[in-house]
């Protein structure tokens, strides 16, 4: 199997860790954003959305990272996405809020934090980070909530949830997200940055 990634890429580092979690071989290509590389036709032939992670395996190629974890983890015995119609849609919640709610907090965040300090893409909109934090308090809380009453998302065991709520927070420091309000997401994304696949999967360039 083929990952066309982008180390940067919070995306595309879920799926890595997946990958690295569950010792899964990825052959990978990289794509570099910076240079253009996701708007040649050689990969817009692979995802026609211009985005990364792309997973081709064989004739099948599937976009979009959640679902890519999903296919990846379908690949072996796991109970990060166990073989239970209720925990996986369980999983899937909390993916599908990651994507349509926890998102538009996080993500906002590290571009104007993080993205456009390192790339010399002009000062931080103060704005979209007022915004995104008031995004982000709504949206932690309900998330701390969740916490305060379980180790991990799903089953009280690690799934594919916990990749994929937890990367946004990858950067967190950076970015300046206020976790030092949500005590029981701080202790729960300690124990993600303590996982082998988290550490072995940090790009060199978000550490530095």
């Amino acid at each position: 199997m083929k990952l066309y990634s982008f180390p940067p890429s919070f995306n595309a580092r879920k799926v890595h860790a997946i990958a690295h979690h569950l010792n899964i071989p990825l052959e990978v290509e990289i794509v570099s954003l910076p240079q253009g590389d996701q708007r040649q036709p050689e990969f817009l032939a692979i995802n026609p959305t211009g985005r990364i992670p792309a997973l081709q395996d064989g004739d099948f190629i599937l976009w979009e990272s959640n679902a890519i974890m999903q296919y990846l983890a379908s690949q072996v015995e796991t109970s990060l996405w166990p073989d239970d119609a209720k925990l996986r849609a369980d999983i899937s919640r909390w993916q599908c809020w990651q994507l349509a709610h926890w998102s538009r907090g996080c993500q906002p965040l590290t571009y104007e934090r993080v993205v456009k300090p390192m790339f010399n893409l002009g000062e931080p909109d103060s704005q979209v980070i007022e915004q995104a934090l008031a995004s982000f308090h709504r949206e932690a809380a309900v998330l701390n909530a969740h916490l305060s009453q379980h180790d991990y998302l799903v089953n009280d065991q690690l799934t594919l949830a916990d990749f994929s709520v937890a990367m946004e927070l990858a950067n967190a420091t950076a970015a300046q997200m206020p976790l030092d309000d949500y005590p029981a997401i701080g202790a729960w994304l300690a124990r993600m940055e303590a996982l082998p696949a988290w550490q072995q999967t940090a790009p060199q360039m978000m550490a530095q």
